[in-house]
């Protein structure tokens, strides 16, 4: 078949919008494609129609299609440079198996995905195995927290230990990144007494097993520390060990609230931001704050069993009913599944979101949490 009789009939499927045109645009550009060889070796007047069929393909075509397209290629060597990358930066659920798979992509394209793309992208291009130095430079240069964690976590990428020595110390203020560094491979014995300071009991204790540390000798300068910073007399020092982390934890994340607030940066997009790093004391301390709540009042709104509390207290700053599901997600996957409210719990919510005022949606919640 010529190159001219398949860029008709390629041009032609484009612009037909059937399930069975769709179907076999999505084949014929396959087959041009695979029939073509490596990029370097394609003719001109095919590479000239595989182009010409860009923008037709990728902006114009439905959804379905670019996402079978990306499914289909994302393994190829043979496929496009300039296709992948368009596919790449398309809605994340199409871009997904093209970010983690698809050989095409160099460490430069995958450096411009970092700079251009969503978070959701970005996490994505840490996740991908084998990752270039560059690429981790370009991470841990960005400094997104959620980007970072996933990266931690990637144990099919070797960093160096200079790397790791970073993500040590951002993880003193990102707690998402914690469990993961405390499973790398490249993790020292002094990057673990570093990281000792910072996470939970059992994280400790798993780190006293690795490593065979003095937990304490660890304890004691801990609880010094604390003393120090709290003017804790010395026989509450040993009691204030366990609390260290937590409380150094609430502290920074107490600043950082303050912090946004007074620049009129703390909005309720922030919430959703918190809960993907994996930080529910910081979504709740943030929602306290932009709804003049009680900490205390969310904790017992989050830890009950009546989701519609929680949804009362996101509409009180105007978090959207259609936000609200992810955000309940999210919330449940960090607190053991609560709040929960039983098979109709999360419809129960979505009614908190009536046509009444924020103000009223504020003063329903805090009415309403007293009887938790």
């Amino acid at each position: 078949m010529s190159v001219a009789f398949k860029a008709q009939e390629i041009l032609e499927l484009a612009r037909s919008r059937t399930a069975v045109d769709r179907e076999r645009l999505l084949e014929a550009i396959v087959d041009l494609c695979a029939s073509s060889g490596p990029e370097s070796t394609v003719s001109a007047p095919v590479q000239a129609l595989i182009n010409s069929i860009f923008m037709s393909l990728v902006v114009e075509a439905e959804r379905d299609i670019r996402r079978r397209l990306a499914d289909k290629l994302s393994e190829a060597p043979w496929a496009p440079s300039a296709l992948i990358n368009v596919l790449a930066l398309d809605e994340i659920e199409i871009a997904r198996p093209i970010i983690a798979a698809s050989p095409v992509l160099r460490d430069h394209d995958l450096v411009r995905l970092l700079v251009e793309s969503t978070v959701e992208h970005q996490i994505e291009v840490a996740r991908r195995p084998k990752l270039g130095p560059p690429v981790v430079a370009a991470i841990l240069e960005q400094g997104e927290p959620a980007v970072l964690s996933a990266l931690a976590g990637n144990l099919d990428v070797t960093l160096a230990s200079a790397d790791v020595a970073r993500l040590v110390e951002t993880s003193r203020r990102v707690a998402g990144l914690r469990a993961p560094l405390a499973r790398r491979p490249e993790l020292t014995e002094a990057m673990a007494q570093q990281l000792y300071l910072w996470v939970g009991q059992a994280l400790r204790q798993s780190l006293v097993l690795r490593f065979r540390l003095d937990a304490a000798v660890l304890d004691a300068r801990l609880a010094e520390a604390v003393h120090e910073a709290h003017g804790a007399i010395p026989g509450e020092a040993e009691g204030l060990v366990a609390l260290a982390g937590d409380a150094a934890r609430q502290e920074m994340e107490r600043r950082l609230i303050a912090k946004l607030q007074s620049a009129g940066q703390l909005r309720p997009g922030y919430l959703l931001r918190a809960l993907r790093e994996q930080r529910l004391s910081l979504f709740e301390g943030a929602l306290a704050t932009l709804g003049g709540f009680e900490p205390d009042q969310l904790r017992k709104a989050i830890d009950s069993e009546r989701p519609e509390l929680l949804a009362l207290a996101c509409a009180a700053i105007g978090i959207d009913r259609s936000v609200f599901p992810t955000i309940l997600d999210l919330v449940r996957d960090l607190n053991g599944g609560r709040p929960d409210g039983g098979p109709d719990g999360a419809q129960r919510a979505i009614g908190a979101f009536g046509s009444f005022s924020a103000d009223i949606a504020g003063a329903a919640f805090r009415q309403a949490v007293v009887s938790v």
